[in-house]
C-alpha cells in the first residue's frame, strides 16, 4: 500500500455549492429527473447538492450486471454522479479508477461541460461484499461505462469526452481502445501503460530522475530510518495509536519496511523536495514524519489494506504494477523478503497475470488513437510508462518536465495551456 492510492481516495473528496433559489431549480430538476427514470427505470435517483456551475445534480445507483455477457448471473449496485448544465452542452464521463463521490472534474470545468462521474466497479460504496473476484476486469468495467454513455447519448446528444487521473486516466484510454466511438475526444491524466507485474522502467526512472545530490538523499533518508529501526518504531507507535489504527494484515515492522522501499517511487511520483528532507542525522521524529508525509504510513493499516484489496487484483491481473528496489537498503532489511506487491493482494483468490492486456491497449493508443490528449509531470514516477503515440496520430502529449503524479492543465504555462484548449476545440467542432 502506498501514498499514490491514499492521495488518488483524497483526491475524490468534492467541493460542494449552494444551487440558488427553488424557483430557479425545481421545474429542471423534475425534468431531468424524470428523464433519467425513463432511461434507467431500475435506479434508485436522488437529487445531491450541486457542484458550482451547475443546474442539477444526481445521484444514480444502477442495478450493474456482474457479467455483461451473462446478465443473469446477477446484479451489483453501481454508484454514478450526474452534474448538468444544459442539454446544448458537452458531457465528460470521468472514469474514475477507484472510488468516487460528485466531483468537479478539470475538463468539466474547461469545457463548461456537463458531467457524470463513474465510481470503478467493486471500489468505495460500489463493492459488494464479498467481491466476486472473477467479475473484476477491465472489460467488464469498460462494459459499464459503455452501457451508460449509450443511454446518456439519448439526452446529450453532442460531444463527447473521457477523461480520468492515473488508474482512471489508463481506464480512459482502455475505454477509448474497445470502445472508439463512445467519445470524440479522451483526455487522461498521468496515466500509465505498465509492461509487467514488477515494471524496471520505475526503477530506472528513480534512479535518473533530478540531480545525483538529490538521488543521494533519497538514500540517505531510506538507510537513517532503518539504521534507527527501534527509535523510529517507538514514533511510529505513538502515532498508530494516537490514530487508533489496527496493524493485523500488515504488523508495523513490516509496514516499515514497505514504506521505506516506497520512499523513492512516492518522492519523485508526488514532487518531493529536496531541500525539506532530513539530514542523516535528524531526530527519529523528524525521520518518521518525513516518510509518513511522502508515503503515508496508515495506507498499510488494516482499513486500508481491506480497501485497496481491488486494485492490488487488477493490477496483479491485468493493469501491472512495479516492483520494490532493494539494492539501496538490502542490508538492512529483516522482513521483507520479495520486491512484488503481492503481498497486499487478496489472499483468497489464484491470480494469474495476463500480459498481453495492456500491451493491446497501447498498440491501440500508439498506432490508431487519434484524439487523446495525455498529461504528465515528468518527474512523476508513472511518467515512465507513460505512451508515445505515432507521428501520424492526431494525439498531443503534453509534459511538464518536473511536474509531479499532481499535474493539471493550470500548472503549465498561458502557452501551453492554450495550446492544450484550441487543441481540444479542434477536436471538438470536427
Amino acid at each position: 500500500m502506498n501514498k499514490k492510492l491514499y492521495i488518488a481516495l483524497l483526491l475524490f473528496i468534492g467541493l460542494s455549492a449552494s444551487i440558488g433559489s427553488a424557483q430557479t431549480v425545481v421545474k429542471p430538476v423534475a425534468d431531468l429527473q424524470q428523464k433519467l427514470t425513463e432511461l434507467f427505470p431500475k435506479a434508485v435517483i436522488t437529487p445531491i447538492e450541486n457542484l458550482e456551475g451547475y443546474t442539477a445534480s444526481y445521484q444514480l445507483i444502477l442495478d450493474e450486471p456482474l457479467d455483461h455477457k451473462h446478465p443473469e448471473k446477477g446484479t451489483f449496485q453501481h454508484y454514478i454522479y450526474l452534474s448538468h448544465v444544459g442539454f446544448d452542452r458537452p458531457m465528460v464521463i470521468e472514469t474514475h479508477g477507484y472510488n468516487t463521490g460528485n466531483i468537479k472534474s478539470e475538463v468539466s470545468s474547461l469545457l463548461q461541460a456537463n458531467q457524470v462521474a463513474v465510481e470503478y466497479r467493486f471500489y468505495g460504496k460500489s463493492r459488494p461484499e464479498p467481491i466476486p473476484w472473477e467479475y473484476l476486469t477491465n472489460d467488464q468495467a469498460i462494459a459499464d461505462y459503455h452501457g451508460i454513455v449509450t443511454q446518456l447519448k439519448k439526452l446529450y446528444t453532442g460531444k463527447w469526452i473521457s477523461t480520468g487521473i492515473s488508474k482512471g486516466g489508463e481506464t480512459a484510454l482502455i475505454y477509448k481502445s474497445k470502445y472508439p466511438k463512445d467519445v470524440d475526444v479522451a483526455m487522461p491524466y498521468v496515466a500509465p501503460l505498465i509492461n509487467t507485474c514488477e515494471d524496471p522502467r520505475t526503477v530506472t526512472h528513480v534512479k535518473v530522475v533530478g540531480t545525483p545530490e538529490c538521488r543521494a538523499k533519497v538514500t540517505a533518508l531510506q538507510r537513517a530510518v532503518l539504521q534507527n529501526r527501534a527509535e523510529v518504531m517507538a514514533v511510529f507507535s505513538e502515532y498508530t495509536t494516537a490514530k487508533k489504527m489496527q496493524y493485523t494484515k500488515v504488523p508495523m515492522e513490516e509496514a516499515l519496511e514497505y514504506a521505506v522501499l516506497e520512499f523513492p517511487f512516492s518522492f519523485w511520483q508526488w514532487g518531493g523536495k529536496c531541500d525539506e528532507i532530513p539530514a542523516a542525522n535528524a531526530t527519529p521524529k523528524e525521520l518518521f514524519d518525513y516518510l509518513n508525509k511522502i508515503v503515508g504510513v496508515g495506507t498499510y493499516n488494516d482499513k486500508m489494506y481491506f480497501n485497496y484489496l481491488p486494485s492490488y487484483y487488477q493490477h496483479l491481473s491485468e493493469l501491472g504494477y512495479y516492483g520494490f528496489d532493494f539494492s539501496p537498503v538490502a542490508d538492512l532489511l529483516k522482513t521483507v523478503k520479495s520486491t512484488s506487491n503481492d503481498r497486499f493482494a487478496p489472499k483468497d483468490v489464484v491470480i494469474k497475470y495476463n500480459p498481453d492486456y495492456i500491451k493491446k491497449v497501447r498498440k491501440y493508443v500508439e498506432n490508431k488513437g487519434d484524439h487523446i490528449l495525455y498529461v504528465y509531470g515528468g518527474y512523476d514516477t508513472w511518467f515512465s510508462c507513460s505512451p508515445t503515440p505515432k507521428p501520424n496520430v492526431d494525439a498531443l502529449k503534453m509534459v511538464l518536465p518536473e511536474g509531479s503524479h499532481a499535474t493539471r492543465v493550470k500548472d503549465f504555462s498561458s502557452a501551453d495551456q492554450a495550446l492544450i484548449k484550441s487543441t481540444l476545440d479542434k477536436w471538438l467542432n470536427k
